[in-house]
């Protein structure tokens, strides 16, 4: 029999407060989308106004609240703690996101253990977020020539440290796609030669559109010719007289390429078929200059100074004593609703700021305390870190610690870097002592096999764990195989073959 009735179940839900869905949700903005959220709001709430100085008054008058944010830390490498703070929009694994956040479960784990942002348009029901409401859209805009950058550097097989000089490299491209800036005064930043620089630029060279990261005019139209393994001598000097070329003067280029009119004529055309400016084709919004969000300098009595960048903090306060005027002046219940919800607003705007900018500095601080070698030395000592080692030295749970390192920049003494630069890979020690980095083991399977010549004898990847495993080094085949890949170095069958023929 089919029929209606009442029933009383009892169940458990992820249940957010819409306080706590604003808290996360301006943790991970950047300061650029901070400050359209902030004006925004002040449009719409007349109790919020910007803090224009310290607010006067009467002894005993109402003072409107504000948000006193610590924005500077001293660094003591002693317990690694910064100023207190955070706690209201942590993420909390006995209440909130159980063991992790809905869209940081299974599948969206990476292979680190470092969890990705939050999918909230997955949170079921009893609870949920409202439509709309803090979901991730779907990225439909085109992807800009740095993101497609960046995303080839991802996949190019750099060791940590060279990855760190392509992205360094990949931020001096301007909107044509040619690299402007000093080669050694970027190498000089990062702490490494020139050479090694010059390394990571020609891996680069490799990427798509091809032609991109060019230095000049004739590399770029260098790089696009050997593609299409149409770069000759008679190119080459072509090339280097482009001024020739562009006063028309084909009789002297003739004579100096040593070709004849035809020969002439078609080089001209292959020149026209290419293009001079690779990165023009992409979409996307125009580049965006980086205002770090965190300062980091050398303290002169030793360490380092960890400040927040008062400039990116939006200053808001509620006005407390408009808000007794318009309150007192409300007849209808909309009107007292409306100067209620205005007030709740406006007061945990002002403190969620607060938490966001302690937030921030803490895990900064922590990063910093992590990375001094990097700082001190050069991006060769980048020690292997991850968000857990960050997040239990804070007490913070990872997603937080992955939502504050979501698009925020620290200005150091080496340059201006994304705070997720600071995560490495790290290998596990096999004696259970501490962990190495991935770049060290990648030098050490480079050393091994370039001994191979003088000692008569060539290692196959077997016997390169074999010996990394005698050095106290865990590591798998596949994984030595996939390094040995990056560093463009061939099988030890090939290298055989190449040995013998020598």
């Amino acid at each position: 029999m089919l029929g209606q009735r009442l029933e009383i179940r009892q169940g458990q839900g992820l249940v957010i407060t819409p306080q706590l869905q604003q808290a996360i949700k301006l943790l991970q903005l950047s300061n650029l989308e901070l400050e359209a959220f902030v004006e925004a709001e002040l449009e719409k709430n007349p109790l919020l106004q910007r803090e224009d100085g310290e607010p006067g008054g009467e002894p005993g008058e109402l003072q409107p609240e504000r948000a006193e944010v610590a924005d500077r830390a001293e660094m003591s490498f002693e317990d690694g703690r910064a100023a207190d703070g955070g706690d209201a929009v942590d993420a909390r694994g006995d209440d909130v996101y159980g063991d992790a956040a809905p869209g940081e479960r299974g599948a969206d784990r990476t292979d680190d253990g470092q969890p990705g942002l939050t999918d909230w348009s997955r949170a079921g029901s009893g609870g949920g977020l409202p439509d709309g409401e803090g979901r991730e859209q779907p990225d439909t805009r085109d992807a800009t020539l740095w993101e497609h950058l960046q995303a080839q550097a991802s996949q190019a097989g750099f060791s940590p440290a060279d990855h760190g000089i392509a992205l360094t490299l990949i931020d001096m491209v301007d909107e044509g796609g040619y690299l402007r800036g000093d080669l050694a005064e970027a190498a000089d930043r990062l702490g490494v030669g020139i050479e090694r620089v010059e390394q990571v630029l020609a891996t680069c060279h490799g990427f798509e559109p091809t032609g991109i990261m060019a230095r000049s005019v004739p590399e770029c139209l260098e790089l696009q010719l050997i593609e299409r393994n149409r770069f000759d001598p008679a190119m080459a000097t072509l090339l280097e007289n482009l001024d020739l070329l562009a006063k028309r003067d084909l009789t002297g280029l003739r004579k100096l390429c040593g070709v004849d009119a035809e020969d002439m004529a078609e080089m001209i055309a292959e020149l026209k078929a290419l293009t001079p400016r690779p990165g023009a084709g992409f979409g996307g919004e125009p580049a965006q200059t980086v205002i770090p969000d965190v300062h980091v300098r050398a303290d002169p009595a030793g360490g380092w100074k960890v400040e927040l960048n008062s400039d990116t903090l939006p200053r808001l306060i509620m006005d407390k004593r408009y808000h007794g005027v318009v309150a007192s002046g409300a007849r209808s219940e909309i009107e007292k609703t409306f100067v209620a919800d205005c007030a709740a607003q406006a007061s945990w705007l002002v403190k969620s700021l607060d938490q966001r900018a302690k937030t921030i500095l803490k895990v900064a601080s922590e990063i910093v305390r992590q990375q001094d070698a990097f700082l001190a030395f050069g991006v060769e000592f980048l020690r292997p870190l991850n968000l857990k080692t960050v997040a239990d030295a804070i007490g913070m749970h990872e997603s937080t610690v992955s939502r504050v390192t979501s698009n925020k920049y620290v200005s150091t003494p080496r340059g201006v870097f994304e705070l997720k630069f600071f995560f490495t890979a790290a290998i596990q020690s096999s004696d259970g002592g501490a962990l190495h980095s991935a770049e060290a083991v990648r030098h050490r399977i480079k050393s091994m096999i370039d001994g191979e010549g003088r000692d008569g004898d060539v290692l196959s990847d077997d016997r390169i764990v074999e010996l990394l495993s005698e050095a106290g080094i865990d590591i798998a085949r596949r994984t030595v195989a996939k390094y040995r890949e990056a560093l463009r170095i061939p099988s030890s069958v090939e290298r055989k073959r190449l040995l013998k023929t020598a």
